[in-house]
């Protein structure tokens, strides 16, 4: 399929996800279709890193897109500048050990999750790491609402006992 017509495949497959995560963080019509706008041409200058525009991963990719860009937008417009110095080193103050760690944390997190089956991987990342509800994650991976709520269980029971066997070892 030649590249123009993947990527208008992308843009019809998943603009309305995109529209919906959007306007769940602007809570606004217009500012959501600019998310999506800006997010598509972001998505177009790194259309090289999208495999297979069916993935779940894609699907990931293009939220996570998104998401970010809806924050941006929601920062700009809502923009709150600290009315005195100390307010802003509050605001800017960074806690090296806190962060790394959370660095470490986030690391032995992602082992765990890597060594799901792909299958309660997909759920799991688009439910917690994009934070999508059942209906669309189904719509996302083709199974019913039920199936992700499965595939989610699943995962979260794998996930406790290779927590268990990373304790123990």
């Amino acid at each position: 399929m030649p590249e123009q017509n993947t990527f208008e495949f992308v843009y019809e497959k998943y603009k309305r996800l995109m529209w919906r995560k959007a306007f769940d963080i602007l809570k606004d019509y217009a500012l959501a279709e600019d998310a999506v706008s800006e997010a598509f041409i972001r998505v177009y200058r790194n259309f090289h890193r999208i495999e297979d525009p069916s993935s779940p991963q894609t699907a990931a990719f293009l939220v996570t897109i998104v998401k970010n860009t809806a924050i941006n937008i929601y920062h700009v417009r809502n923009k709150v500048l600290p009315t005195d110095f100390a307010e802003f080193e509050q605001a800017d103050s960074f806690n090296m050990e806190e962060d790394v760690a959370m660095r470490d944390e986030a690391e032995r997190a992602s082992a765990l999750i890597d060594r799901l089956g792909e299958s309660e991987r997909s759920v799991f990342l688009l439910k917690y790491a994009q934070d999508l509800a059942h209906k669309d994650i189904g719509k996302i991976l083709g199974i019913s609402e039920n199936n992700v709520n499965v595939r989610l269980h699943r995962a979260k029971k794998k996930l406790a006992e290779f927590a268990k066997e990373v304790r123990k070892a």
